[in-house]
């Protein structure tokens, strides 16, 4: 376990059970390490010395359902589940034997706590559901009542046996003078019979205090609900309100055609609304769907937005907590004006751009390339009909740790995540028209188009790709045909990261450091982004940067996997003339309930100093259209727009592709062999390879080969670690990235995995001594 400062905040306050030093397991470099530890209220926290209490924690481990065992006369172990465990070392074994008796005992205390709070929960569940007004409570003092009668009696009987058992004590004593042995046994059973009914009285007294204990949190709990109840009913009447007063402004605004000014009704929108509606432009029919009007929630504090620009190991970020709802509507009178200005512009910037060899490049479904003198390849192998036994998988797994269990190639598909990452360049066309932009504003819009078009495949994509080993790289030269090529690497393995670097014939290039995180919760998967990404344009000096949106899989245990990506994204322009311009995207999460269609896209492009400039509208899987903002009004909260032009548009994939993993044309060429390429590749990994060819057992066999080889060159690691460490001398240096360096970007605080632009003149040459034996 690492000792990274933890964001949990401080733990429960109470009075600590046990404290004291004790040596937690840190590391393979640096071992046991001192630390402080405190035991209160069924947690188990550690500190770097006493005075960290007050302000930090650096660790801490609930009790709850944890495993408490002792691995050695010194050497106690926690463990909770998987997820958390502790390795600590006591000065001596009675030190050792102290601290596990003491979690035990609070183990079981808050076990028992636990099982206190659910039937308390229970409890008020049911007389929530059974009553709403004062007849709960009237129940919950009957009750007090009855137990304080019942506790009474007990008490009567109990001074009564009490005195019975005196009388006949001095009955015993009067009948043998001098007492026998068996007069004392009988008196002495006597006395223990007293004291038990002591005992007994006490416990019962004890439970009277807590049925009265619970009976008072129970009337509070009643009345919690109630206020909540009623607090819930002026919500929703406040938010009815709300919706019709929005929908009666909208209606107003769009009825009196004031042109763009908008002047006195800019203040009347509400920012509470939560759902979006389409504007209606005058003349149109309120029975018609009008697909270029929209409302959009955009951010007016960039300074709460997410830092685009941290490092993937930094904190996400701060929330957006300031928004301006802001309507979109198309000025179809103005249109033609508005767009022939704009297409005026574009034709000059074509015109000027000739001269720097600016070129559009096809799609790869629009040429013919070869490799070694053969054609490329349209199609892989058929997916073979391989039945999934369940039980074979759960039979494979028994007696191995989860973090060795090997995930069968049934789930997978034949490429690995730096092959999968590379295909969002399939669409690289779109970068090619934003480079010919000397408006950045436009520019911008068409940056943003190209990171909507990176998620189109995966709608209906729902295999996992294969994790790369540490080493592990990927080349895509496709200069010659479709005027990009890139280098990827994966670069960490704990947590798994990939860099990559991107360059255009047509003057850009594009690098992203990419790592993640997940959450299950039963029914679905969702894989949160943590790393950033970077387009630049080399003939404006242009930058901008963004961190994609989430991915959420559902239906993970019953029924058919479906795709959905939601969330928000903001484009940041860092260096150049668009420096200050801002997008900021919207992908509508799946809801039931929506009027929208699904997977739907909007954003809109501000310049910096916050007035909207272009407006993009579409769908993840299919299309996005972008339009120049003609007028505003005086708050920004009414724009009307110029005609919507087509900035991208998917490529169906082939006819037959259900029956290849559901591949696209680009994605079936990622993965075939190529001459002179890194040995580290991805098309030269074995199991890869095998499973494209169908054979999945063999693929499967390989692959746990190749996951064992690479746990035991991290064991041999490690090992080497410990003995540079006995012997008192540096440790080995961990395997470094071949290909990029971890260092700041020029003008960044943080530390990222830059290109060093090495791989295309040693691939020249052949020369691949820096490369690791991975395969």
């Amino acid at each position: 376990m690492s000792d990274a400062v933890v964001p949990k905040g401080q733990p429960i306050p109470g009075d600590p059970e046990k404290k004291g030093w004790l040596f937690k397991w840190t590391n393979y470099l640096k071992g046991y390490q001192r630390r402080w530890f405190v035991l209160s209220s069924g947690l188990l926290s550690y500190y770097r010395n006493q005075a960290e209490m007050a302000h930090t924690c650096r660790g801490t481990i609930s009790l709850l359902g944890a495993l408490i065992h002792t691995a050695d006369s010194c050497t106690f172990v926690i463990s909770n589940g998987g997820t958390q465990t502790f390795y600590i070392r006591a000065q001596d074994e009675v030190e050792r034997q102290s601290w596990v008796t003491a979690l035990e005992l609070a183990k079981a205390k808050a076990m028992l706590v636990r099982a206190s709070d659910d039937d308390e929960d229970q409890m008020s569940s049911g007389a929530v559901v059974v009553g709403g007004g004062e007849g709960e409570g009237e129940d919950a003092g009957r009750i007090d009542r009855e137990l304080a009668a019942r506790f009474h009696d007990l008490r009567t009987c109990s001074e009564l046996v009490a005195r019975h058992g005196t009388s006949l004590q001095r009955s015993l004593a009067d009948l043998e003078i001098p007492p026998t042995d068996t007069a004392k046994q009988v008196s002495e059973r006597a006395t223990l019979f007293r004291i038990s009914c002591n005992a007994m009285m006490n416990a019962c007294s004890e439970f009277m205090n807590a049925a009265t204990a619970s009976g008072t949190r129970l009337n509070r709990a009643l009345q919690h609900e109630r206020d909540q109840k009623m607090r819930l009913q002026e919500v929703v009447e406040q938010l009815a309100r709300q919706h019709d007063n929005l929908e009666k402004t909208v209606t107003a605004r769009n009825t009196s055609h004031t042109g763009g000014n908008g002047s006195g009704t800019g203040n009347e929108t509400e920012d509470e609304d939560h759902e979006f509606f389409d504007a209606m432009e005058e003349g149109v029919s309120t029975t018609m769907d009008d697909k270029t009007s929209f409302v959009i929630k955009v951010p007016v504090n960039r300074k709460n937005k997410v830092k685009s620009g941290e490092s993937s190991d930094e904190s996400e970020g701060e929330t957006v907590t300031e928004t301006q709802q802001v309507i979109f509507v198309e000025d179809k009178e103005r249109a033609e004006s508005a767009m022939g200005g704009a297409e005026a512009g574009i034709v000059a910037t074509k015109a000027s751009d000739k001269e720097q060899n600016f070129k559009v490049w096809p799609h790869v479904s629009q040429v013919t390339s070869s490799i070694d003198g053969r054609a490329r390849r349209v199609c892989v192998p058929d997916k073979p009909n391989y039945p999934l036994s369940l039980w074979s998988i759960m039979k494979n797994c028994i007696g191995k740790e989860l973090s060795k269990i090997p995930i069968p190639v049934n789930f997978s598909e034949p490429l690995s995540m730096l092959q999968r990452l590379t295909e969002e360049y399939e669409y690289s066309s779109v970068l090619d028209q934003a480079a010919q932009f000397t408006d950045p504003a436009q520019q911008l819009a068409y940056v943003a188009a190209f990171t909507v078009s990176s998620y189109a495949t995966t709608s209906c994509r729902t295999n996992k790709p294969f994790n790369p080993l540490l080493g592990e790289t990927f080349e895509c030269d496709r200069m010659a045909d479709l005027g990009w090529r890139s280098i990827s690497e994966q670069v960490s393995h704990h947590p798994p990261m990939v860099a990559q670097f991107c360059e255009g014939q047509s003057g850009w290039q594009c690098w992203q450091e990419f790592t993640m995180t997940t959450k299950f919760r039963g029914k679905y998967l969702q894989v949160i982004p943590l790393g950033g990404a970077s387009a630049m344009f080399l003939a404006s000096g242009n930058k901008y940067t963004w961190r994609k949106v989430a991915t959420t899989v559902h239906n993970i245990i019953v029924g058919k996997l479906w795709v959905d990506n939601h969330g928000d994204m903001d484009i940041v322009g860092e260096a150049g003339p668009a420096t200050g311009y801002v997008a900021h995207l919207k992908y509508q999460p799946y809801s039931y309930f929506s009027k929208d269609t699904q997977r739907k896209v909007t954003g809109v492009i501000k310049d910096p100093q916050g007035v909207p400039r272009y407006v993009l509208q579409g769908h993840w899987d299919s299309r996005v259209e972008v339009a120049p903002v003609s007028s505003a009004s005086a708050d920004n909260t009414v724009c009307k727009t110029g005609k919507f032009t087509l900035a991208w548009e998917r490529i169906p994939a082939p006819s037959d592709s259900h029956k290849w993993y559901n591949f696209t044309l680009l994605a079936a060429q990622l993965n075939e062999s190529e001459p002179g390429v890194a040995p580290t590749d991805s098309r030269l990994r074995p199991d890869q390879r095998l499973m494209e060819e169908g054979l999945w057992d063999d693929a499967n066999t390989e692959k746990l080969r190749l996951e064992e080889k690479q746990r035991g060159a991290r064991r041999e690691l490690e090992a080497a670690a410990e003995a540079a460490a006995a012997r008192g001398v540096d440790p080995p240096a961990p395997p470094r990235p071949a290909w990029f360096s971890r260092e700041a970007a020029p003008g960044q605080p943080h530390l990222r995995h830059l290109y060093n632009h090495r791989y295309w003149e040693c691939k020249a040459r052949q020369d691949w001594a820096g490369c690791p034996d991975i395969f």
